[in-house]
């Protein structure tokens, strides 16, 4: 899906919902209705999330703004990111539930602006990007990190992404997940997660370590060793327990890794 048929659904459903709701009207005229395109959408939801006593929201939306127009990937990753939650999370019934009121989605977009601005070496905005994204949706991602597209970031409360992480595409995510050090170790020193892998409630990846493609990690694990692809792990440490029995189960949730045995 391009990011001009995501504007028109947005659109649409935003009228929908002005009609049959009255007090969703000032919100969905501010920041989707009287907005020229879906990268004006995301710049003013972002800001008006982001904005406080750090920076405020009329420079934020310019920050956005510029980085938008200089990077029309990250409106493509913004529309995969979108539609990936619409379809893997079952408690989103819109598109317009994400944009306006996931701060997982929220948050990811707002990320990878920060990416975009650390590949830049503009380092300090960055980082000031990362703390602000932090203390208002509890979510703390280095922007140095390099994460694929097609994400869902379900609840995003107290996920942690470290410096030298990397994610594939079409990766999910519950809350409390750790992609972290094992020390204070410098260097090459976070997991990498490969491509359709989904990562239980507050899974904890230690390491500079790998996991494969299709792979399932089970809540509460904690992963100190390469996970190969297409098996399910859980456990303190983890081990094997079992292979998914989908391809890529980022995309049937399906979070009980029993029934993987």
């Amino acid at each position: 899906m391009a990011p001009e048929e995501m504007e028109q659904i947005l659109r649409k459903e935003a009228q929908e919902l002005v009609d049959s709701e009255p007090l969703s009207k000032l919100m969905l005229e501010e920041q989707v209705l009287n907005r020229k395109n879906f990268a004006d959408m995301l710049c003013v939801t972002l800001a008006c999330q982001l904005a406080g006593e750090v920076i405020d929201r009329v420079e934020l939306e310019k920050i956005f703004s510029a980085m938008y127009e200089k990077y029309p990937n990250l409106l493509i990753s913004a529309t995969k990111d979108l539609r990936a939650t619409v379809l893997r999370d079952p408690a989103c019934t819109s598109y317009l539930e994400p944009l306006l009121l996931f701060k997982g989605y929220q948050g990811l977009q707002a990320f990878r602006v920060a990416h975009a601005l650390w590949e830049e070496n503009r380092h300090f905005p960055a980082k000031m990007l990362q703390n602000i994204i932090s203390r208002k949706f509890g979510m703390d991602f280095h922007p140095a990190a390099k994460i694929g597209h097609g994400l869902l970031i379900d609840h995003a409360t107290n996920i942690v992404i470290g410096e030298t992480a990397t994610v594939g595409n079409n990766v999910s995510f519950l809350h409390g997940v750790t992609l972290g050090g094992t020390g204070n170790e410098i260097g090459d020193r976070h997991p990498k997660v490969g491509n359709g892998v989904m990562l239980g409630a507050h899974a904890q990846l230690l390491g500079n370590i790998h996991i494969g493609d299709g792979a399932k990690i089970g809540a509460g694990a904690v992963v100190l060793h390469d996970v190969p692809a297409h098996t399910t792990y859980a456990g303190v440490p983890a081990v094997q327990v079992g292979h998914p029995h989908d391809d890529m189960p980022s995309f049937n949730m399906q979070q009980d890794f029993t029934r993987d045995i």
